[in-house]
Formats: C-alpha cells, sequence, structure tokens
C-alpha cells in the first residue's frame, strides 16, 4: 500500500490492463553431428559461412556440415550447433605454453587442434607494450621442419620461387593486433581473443610479454621459420552412441531451440540416436524432431518410421546435392534441407502452414534425368502404401519441381497425425508459458482470472486473424475458461490457478477431391 503521510500531490502508475502475449519462435534448430573441428559447446550459427569458420567444411561420409548448407539453401535463419566429440578423458585440445605468461589451447578437443600455428610479431603501432598475434589453421598439414612450420605464408617473402613448393595457404587465418600482456589493459589478451576466436582461447595472468617467434614482414623471410604448432591434441575413442547422446542433453538448456535434426543420426558408432531425439522433444513438449530414412537402397514399400511419436516426422529417400569440393553428385540424408522448408515456412505462412507441398532447394539436378535429384523416384502407388505408416516421402513432379509430399507424424493417433497441427500446440503451449510468468505469487481471486483470460483470448483472437484456427467466428475457433467451473476452493487453497483452453486448429488439404457429373442445363422442350 502507498503511504500518504504529509498533504501534497501523489501521482501514481496503476496497472490495469492485460499483459500481451507474444508469440514465440519456432523456426530455430539443433543440429548435432560429426565436424572437421570446433568448439565444445553449441554454437549459434547464422548462415553457412559462419558455420565454416567455426566449424570447417566437408567430412568425408559425415552429413553435419551439407545438412547446414542446405538448411540455410532452403530459408533457415539460424541454428544452434553442437558437434558430437569423444567425452572419454583421453579426448584433450591441442595446446602450448612456451609463450611467455600465456597458454594457447584450442578451443575444442581433437587432433585438428594439432594444425592450429601461432605466430606472434611487433603490433601495428610500434608500442613495445603490445604485440601481434597471428592465428593460422590448416585442413590438411603443412610442410614442417621439426615441430615449427616451414614457411610463413603471411610473409611476402614465402611466394619467393625458392619457398613456393613448401608454401601452403591456411585454411583459416586470425590475426588480433595490439593486444596487450597488462590484464589491467583493456586490450589484454584475454579480453581480445576469448569468445572472438573461432580457433583458440588463451589463459594466463598477465606478463611478461610473449617473445616473439615470426618474421617481421619488413625483413627479409626465414626459412625454415621458427613459428610453433600446438600440441598433443586428441580426438580419443571411436565415438559411441553416449557421445552423441551427452551432444544432444547440452541443447535441453537451449529453449529457443524448437526443432531437432541430427544428420548422421546412422552414422556408425551412434547410430541409435534417433530414440533420444524423440524423448527430448516428449520430455520437453516443446520442440519437434525430424528423422531420416538411414539410406539403404530398399524397396519403398519396406519403409517404416522407426518410432511412432507425436513430436517426430520422418522423410524418405535421401537427397542428392552437389559436392562443392570435386563437381561429382552424392547422396545426404534429407534432415537438413527438410529443416529449412520448416524454417521457410513458418517465416513465409507460419506454423500453421503444413511444411509440404514446398520446393526443396539445393539439390542436384540432372537435365537429362530430373529424377536423380533423389536416391529413388518413388510412384504414387508407392506412396499409397508408405503415407498412412507416416513416411513423408520426397517426389519430383514434371513441371512442378522437387517437392516434399507428407506433412505426417509418426504417431497413430488420429489427433496428431499433421505435423502442423502438433507444432501449432506447441507453439500456442510455449507462447502463453513464457507470457504468463508474471502471474506466479499474484492474488488468486477473480481480478487475476479476468486479466489472464483477456491475455490469452487476446492473443488467440490474433491466430484466428491470421488464419491460424478454423472457425467462422471467434466462438467457434477457440474458448478460455478460468472461474470457478476450472477450480474448486480446494485448488484456491492449495495456491492453484486453472485454466481450460480450448482451441480448432486448421487441418491441411491433404485429399483433394473434385466430385464431378454430366449436367443437361435443365432444358426445357415445348410444341409450337
Amino acid at each position: 500500500m502507498p503511504e500518504y503521510l504529509s498533504p501534497g500531490v501523489y501521482v501514481e502508475e496503476v496497472d490495469t490492463g492485460n499483459k500481451p502475449i507474444e508469440g514465440v519462435a519456432t523456426s530455430t534448430v539443433g543440429f548435432i553431428g560429426v565436424a572437421e573441428r570446433g568448439p565444445d559447446d553449441p554454437v549459434l550459427i547464422t548462415s553457412f559461412g559462419e558455420y565454416t569458420r567455426s566449424f570447417g567444411g566437408y567430412v568425408a561420409n559425415r552429413y553435419l556440415a551439407q545438412a547446414v548448407e542446405g538448411f540455410f539453401q532452403n530459408g533457415g535463419k539460424r541454428c544452434f550447433i553442437n558437434r558430437v566429440r569423444s567425452q572419454n578423458a583421453a579426448a584433450l585440445p591441442a595446446t602450448i605454453a612456451a609463450l611467455g605468461g600465456m597458454t594457447v589451447s584450442a578451443i575444442g578437443d581433437g587432433i585438428w587442434g594439432n594444425r592450429i600455428a601461432v605466430k606472434i610479431t611487433n603490433p601495428g603501432n610500434n608500442d613495445p607494450n603490445l604485440f601481434k598475434l597471428t592465428v593460422m589453421y590448416f585442413r590438411d598439414p603443412p610442410p614442417v621442419t621439426g615441430t615449427n612450420l616451414t614457411v610463413d605464408p603471411t610473409h611476402p617473402g614465402s611466394r619467393l620461387p625458392a619457398n613456393l613448393p613448401n608454401r601452403r595457404e591456411p585454411t583459416l587465418l586470425e590475426v588480433f593486433d595490439n593486444v596487450s600482456f597488462n590484464p589491467n589493459a583493456s586490450s589484454f589478451y584475454k579480453r581480445q581473443i576469448n569468445g572472438l576466436s573461432t580457433l583458440i582461447n588463451v589463459d594466463g595472468v598477465g606478463g611478461p610479454r610473449p617473445p616473439n617467434n615470426g618474421t617481421e614482414n619488413t625483413a627479409p623471410i626465414v626459412s625454415p621459420s621458427t613459428i610453433p604448432f600446438l600440441a598433443n591434441g586428441a580426438d580419443g575413442p571411436a565415438l559411441t552412441l553416449a557421445d552423441a547422446q551427452a551432444t544432444l542433453t547440452a541443447f535441453e538448456k537451449i529453449d529457443e531451440i524448437a526443432i531437432l535434426c541430427c544428420p548422421d543420426e546412422y552414422t556408425p558408432g551412434i547410430a541409435g540416436i534417433t530414440t533420444d531425439l524423440i524423448n527430448q522433444c516428449e520430455n520437453l513438449l516443446d520442440r519437434f524432431a525430424i528423422l531420416q530414412s538411414d539410406g539403404t537402397v530398399a524397396a519403398p514399400a519396406g519403409h517404416f518410421p522407426p518410432t511412432p511419436s507425436k513430436y517426430a516426422a520422418y522423410y524418405y529417400p535421401w537427397v542428392r546435392i552437389r559436392n562443392a569440393a570435386n563437381g561429382t553428385d552424392v547422396l545426404i540424408p534429407p534432415g537438413g534441407h527438410i529443416a529449412g522448408i520448416y524454417a521457410r515456412s513458418d517465416i513465409t505462412r507460419g506454423v500453421h502452414k503444413a511444411p509440404a507441398n514446398e520446393v526443396i532447394r539445393g539439390l542436384f539436378l540432372d537435365p537429362m534425368d530430373p529424377t536423380r535429384s533423389f536416391q529413388v523416384q518413388v510412384t504414387k502407388g508407392e506412396q499409397d502404401v508408405l503415407n498412412p505408416r507416416g513416411v513423408n516421402v520426397l517426389r519430383y513432379f514434371p513441371g512442378r519441381g522437387n517437392l516434399v509430399w507428407g506433412a505426417r507424424t509418426t504417431t497413430r493417433d488420429p489427433d496428431w497425425k499433421y505435423v502442423n497441427v502438433r507444432r501449432l500446440f506447441i507453439f500456442v503451449e510455449e507462447s502463453i508459458e513464457e507470457a504468463t510468468q508474471w502471474v506466479v505469487f499474484e492474488p488468486n481471486d477473480e481480478p487475476l482470472w479476468a486479466r489472464v483470460r483477456r491475455s490469452v483470448s487476446d492473443f488467440l483472437t490474433r491466430l484466428w486473424m491470421d488464419g491460424m484456427l478454423q472457425g467462422k467466428t471467434k466462438e467457434e475457433a477457440y474458448f478460455v475458461k478460468c472461474d470457478r467451473s476450472t477450480m474448486t476452493q480446494a485448488d484456491i487453497d492449495n495456491g492453484r490457478l486453472i485454466m481450460l483452453i480450448g482451441i480448432a486448429p486448421v487441418k491441411p488439404a491433404e485429399f483433394v477431391i473434385f466430385r464431378i457429373g454430366q449436367w443437361t442445363g435443365g432444358s426445357d422442350v415445348t410444341e409450337v
């Protein structure tokens, strides 16, 4: 209660309106899989270029990079990436400690860190208390002399004829100039490098200044160089299902994720992660899993979804893309491309629209045989068998292109057989949950019930007006109850506020039927 203890004018703000509910994002994807390199924790990625800077390029017989590329090609905007790595203690990041008081380590575990070279030279402003750190990563090991890089590719003299045979262009180059070893300086190396570099982390408490180990660009090149590599990085034992499960578990803390996908779902060692993808979705109730066929060339009629679930959809067959490394075509699982279509459909139409009858972008196109974009071309007769099972088929249609031609979950429950219905409910439930946290510990009485009813009703009205709910009127589209009919006095005494909400989701027109017959036109015949 406000206090009025002395004469005067008092101005007070009174909160009388309802709290608006904002819809949550539905197109953020969480990908797990095997990457060339990268950090050990999930990273937000907003473009394929950003992915390659953080996680590298394509890996033979692994599909994470291709899936992320397909995701962005098909309209995806953002995703979280967590690479599957060994959780064994034998998996170690590469390090180097003989740099004054500074220790440099690869940003993640693995032998890939042993191909990082670090060069220290004078800073650009020539301040003797500062230095420049140049970080070079080589996907393929370059020529070395002892443990040092033979030719420094960042030095202009590396292009002299005598040095060219041993010169290798770094796959990724990072430069941190005018860096201080003073922990009190704003340019202290830990502040300038950690969190910004996609290759290394640095540690230390300050000076002394790391000694130069590279040749200044203004001085003649020294070959072999004295630039060292990080060392002792190790991958650890072969990947196991437990490693993939630990990688997936990290996504539980990221509330923004709405879709899960593992492009390496059937990779030897981590096969079996499908069940864990579904379990996370069913336990958290705020995300949806995209599953893929295993890539075996079998009769289409032999395909079944792996597990019935209201929180997963299964897609078949694999898709063919162009290998950017050598220009050939290669088959990959379709999950990344499908996730991009989910995102594109959500952004352009809304989560209520089934992510089907959508063009799949980024596929290999053979003008002599357009059906080669897929591993197999499924016929209508074969899809007549697959569709009722919950197998969403990807098909080529002449004149229309490569399309997603199915929108079902893997469940047998007819109430939840459509992907868009399940995802619409996830959207509504998550939006209401996040926007009504203010209700907790408010006085549980009629005024509070009325405010919550108004908030939820206004939110559902907006969805109905946007075409997400069916019905000619609001009353046909939804109902909201929060009064003495939904809770007893015992519920109130126990601190419970219970609201009953019903919505009528729009269903996709999966079967379009035109019934046509002959009509005589109602002609009359008369005698003249």
